[in-house]
């Protein structure tokens, strides 16, 4: 039988914690916890079913983390619903019911909504309208400079960027690849996507984004460094209506689509590598916005189901030697 120095290239040493960069794999004897360590793995991320949303909705935005989320619009609704990390609780509407909206923010109570299509006037119009969230009520601000449905966004209730999108009545064409960030006060208008679509997601934020799939479908992803658009690595699989989520340009996460696809993607700044399924296929749901490593995935579909994601992980665990 092969021993430890064989199968690793070398001997099991002493330390005092945990070693320099251990590896998945690697076995040590921690001195100060007087226990055998070895460095465990979760390579691929989990995703677990959390509380149901009180309405069945799609084509929604959302905000926030897992443990403080917010899910708002629906097809021609302004439901909006708060998570507190165990239960969904509705709250005040939008004053604006609207579909496919997109939506930024850090906490469930400070968002953004900007976008969507509007059940009147007719036909289906595509809205310039935004409002914000201060954990109670929706208050109207300044409007986008171009009206759209089905665009994405990312950031905070201060500082977000909203991108791309369908400027038709309903969704239709024409499509823009146009690109504006929020201060807080305003909209300006940014460089434009090379790709103009809808139906897409993203993840970052005004200075470091990423945008990826859409209508096509497409798998094309492009990153953001604050003045510019770049064209990367592809998505493995082309889809639109998926959520997104992400922290910067170099960290994004990937679920959902059409046909009710339970495909999930995580973006590492580089290339795209596929994940564990949802529990639940949807398109067109809502996400939490501001981390690839712990994210909602939240209606679609339509339907209430709300599930959780958790990403990769590697730890430092005892050895059971009796």
């Amino acid at each position: 039988m092969a021993d430890y120095k064989d199968l690793k290239g070398g001997t099991v040493q002493n330390v005092a914690g945990d070693p320099p960069a251990p590896i998945a794999g690697q076995v040590w004897y921690d001195s100060t916890a007087i226990a055998f360590q070895y460095r465990s793995s979760n390579p691929a991320g989990t995703w677990a079913t959390t509380s149901a949303l009180n309405t069945a909705r799609e084509q929604v935005a959302g905000a926030g983390t897992t443990t403080s989320g917010l899910v708002f619009g629906e097809n021609f609704g302004g439901e909006t619903e708060l998570y507190n990390g165990t239960n969904w609780t509705e709250v005040n509407d939008l004053n604006t019911s609207r579909r496919g909206p997109a939506g930024a923010g850090a906490s469930n109570t400070a968002a953004l909504a900007f976008g969507g299509n509007l059940a009147a006037p007719s036909p289906n119009a595509a809205t310039d309208e935004t409002e914000t969230w201060n954990g109670t009520n929706w208050t109207e601000v300044n409007d986008l400079n171009q009206a759209r449905v089905f665009l994405t966004g990312a950031g905070t209730n201060t500082a977000a960027i909203a991108i791309g999108g369908a400027t038709g009545a309903g969704g239709n064409p024409p499509q823009t690849g146009e690109a504006e960030t929020w201060n807080g006060t305003n909209w300006t208008e940014v460089g434009d996507l090379n790709t103009a679509r809808n139906s897409f997601a993203s993840g970052g934020t005004t200075t470091s984004a990423v945008a990826f799939g859409g209508s096509g479908p497409t798998a094309d992803t492009e990153v953001w460094n604050g003045t510019s658009w770049t064209e990367v690595n592809n998505m493995n699989t082309a889809r639109l209506g998926m959520g997104g989520a992400g922290s910067s340009s170099t960290a994004a996460l990937t679920f959902g689509g059409p046909s009710s696809s339970a495909l999930v993607e995580l973006w590492n700044g580089t290339n795209w590598a596929e994940q564990n399924d949802l529990n639940t296929g949807r398109a067109y749901s809502g996400s939490s916005k501001g981390s690839s490593t712990s994210a909602l995935c939240m209606g679609g579909g339509p339907s209430t189901a709300s599930e959780e994601w958790t990403s990769p992980t590697e730890a430092s665990e005892t050895i059971t030697t009796s």
